[in-house]
């Protein structure tokens, strides 16, 4: 099925790497226009974390284009460390790179997204937001994740009337250049993941992209307030 998204103005957020280059190359390849955002490496460079930064951005975008059909939020940072050993600066700076990175673009492009009369958020959980895994010093990005969870369950219900709807998708481990560094930091932690995930395999970026195509396009016009687990089953059991 090529074409999904023809004719589709698509942000997406955290494009310079990973997930959202994932997402970013292949909605291209079903036709949409691509905005992607991130700190570099994009089409448009921006803090995302910059309130009047990101106020600049979309206000550029909606002069050039005068909507938004989707806006997938993919940028995110987070600081891994047990409780005994994360200060509070890393805590709010965690939260920031998982809330407000999410909260001030969509916040900024919600005017963008009414005009569309048929739009798409799509925002990022986690399986971390479900459960613990072992040996990960995540509490700060567990946090986050569930805040992501939480505010995507009230945007759906603030966008319905607008014809905008909200889901997640929460992916387990994916690879990315992040994490192949962590795997080859710590070359034990795969079969951490392994023993939880039901398919025997990690995840790459197109995994996650497929998925997103999908909520971003009109197939799932009946889809809002949903949270899709994309993790070899990590969390089904």
């Amino acid at each position: 099925m090529d074409e999904r998204l023809k004719g589709r103005i698509a942000v997406v957020t955290g494009a310079g790497n990973g997930i959202g280059a994932g997402v970013a190359a292949m909605f291209r390849s079903q036709g949409a226009t691509v905005i992607g955002v991130d700190l570099a490496g994009a089409d448009r460079d921006c803090d995302l974390t910059d309130e009047g930064a990101v106020t600049t951005l979309f206000a550029g975008i909606g002069a050039e284009y005068g909507r938004i059909d989707v806006l997938v939020n993919a940028a995110a940072f987070a600081h891994f460390a047990w409780i005994e050993d994360m200060s509070y600066a890393d805590w709010r700076r965690t939260l920031t790179g998982e809330l407000d990175i999410v909260f001030l673009p969509t916040r900024a492009a919600w005017g963008l997204l009414k005009a569309s009369g048929s739009a798409s958020v799509i925002n990022f959980a986690s399986a971390n937001a479900a459960h613990a895994l072992e040996g990960s010093p995540a509490l700060a990005h567990c946090a986050g994740k569930g805040g992501v969870l939480a505010m995507t369950r009230q945007l759906a219900m603030e966008g319905a009337p607008h014809k905008i709807r909200a889901n997640t998708i929460a992916p387990g481990f994916i690879l990315t250049a992040a994490t192949r560094a962590h795997l080859a930091r710590d070359p034990a932690f795969e079969g951490k993941v392994l023993a939880k995930n039901m398919l025997q395999r990690l995840g790459e970026p197109e995994d996650i992209a497929h998925a997103a195509v999908w909520l971003a396009s009109e197939e799932a016009r009946y889809v809002t307030g949903a949270n899709i687990p994309i993790d070899a089953g990590a969390t089904a059991w």
